[in-house]
């Protein structure tokens, strides 16, 4: 018998009614369902009472119920499990997830009958750096941010690339991603779309003041130093715009590549532009 965890997004509109009919369509499918705490209690649902940290050596196929924010908040968590997730929307872009309501039971029922296939796409790890020590690691799926607090104030940002000296930015921070995060901050910055099966990272500074910054393209296998080399209140790191380290002068954030994969269960054959044109499309439709 299969495991599944199931990881829903309480705060979407009918989350918790969509929740019962998935997780009651596994168990007639012979599935075992988990879910974390925080879900079971909202959901009243006779499911093992597990936290999120005894789940995921447990289960053998990650389902999330929300947006794109959910599958990356999951996807970080997980990546050390090697755990592949299946995305259903209840969101508004879902470049990330696999599944939309209307296709629920449809694409299910091909997930059941092993009609998918594996996407995998790198992560990243920043590190926090003071004084020569690591303070904090973290991984990311989208991307790495440095960026500057609320106060309309440039922030001073010296980078480097495997040691060599690329620029000195005055903006309102940089931004290095991995492929999949192309589409997500890097592109309202100004940056390039990238498709997410190549292995590259990419910089993008953020409103810098100067004509002649514009985005780079690295290999996967360059570390990318940033230095902090200005006094400014609330500079931060911050992780596909969920988790967060401020930062002082002085400090440098280490980006690499990670050890680490994400796993995404794919069931409609779509080709990465035919999601582009389609997602892209619908933002413009709703403006």
């Amino acid at each position: 018998m299969k495991t599944v965890g199931l990881f829903p997004n309480l705060l979407k509109k009918n989350s918790a009614r969509v929740a019962n009919v998935i997780i009651n369509w596994f168990q007639e499918k012979n599935y075992r369902v988990l879910l974390p705490d925080n879900a079971i209690k909202a959901l009243d649902n006779t499911s093992s009472r597990l936290e999120n940290g005894e789940i995921f050596d447990k289960i053998d196929i990650a389902v999330t119920l929300g947006g794109d924010g959910t599958l990356l908040n999951l996807a970080r968590q997980l990546a050390p499990y090697e755990v592949p997730i299946l995305g259903i929307n209840m969101g508004h872009m879902g470049f990330l997830t696999e599944i939309e309501l209307p296709d629920l039971y449809r694409d299910l029922e091909l997930f059941v009958e092993n009609k998918y296939f594996i996407d995998t796409r790198m992560m990243l790890e920043a590190q926090v750096v003071r004084e020569k020590h690591i303070l904090e690691k973290f991984i990311t799926l989208n991307d790495a941010v440095v960026t500057k607090g609320p106060f309309a104030r440039l922030i001073r940002l010296k980078v480097f690339s495997n040691g060599a000296y690329i620029d000195t930015y005055p903006s309102d921070g940089l931004i290095i991603s991995t492929p999949t995060g192309s589409t997500a901050y890097s592109l309202s910055a100004g940056g390039p779309i990238i498709n997410p099966d190549m292995e590259l990272l990419l910089l993008t500074p953020i409103c810098p003041h100067t004509l002649r910054s514009r985005s780079i393209v690295l290999s996967k296998d360059d570390i990318i130093k940033i230095q902090v080399i200005a006094e400014h209140p609330d500079t931060m790191l911050t992780v596909d715009g969920q988790q967060g380290y401020r930062l002082l002068p002085g400090d440098e954030v280490i980006v690499k590549k990670s050890d680490y994969r994400t796993r995404l269960i794919r069931i409609k054959k779509r080709s990465f532009y035919d999601v582009l044109r389609k997602k892209l499309t619908e933002v413009n439709f709703k403006e």
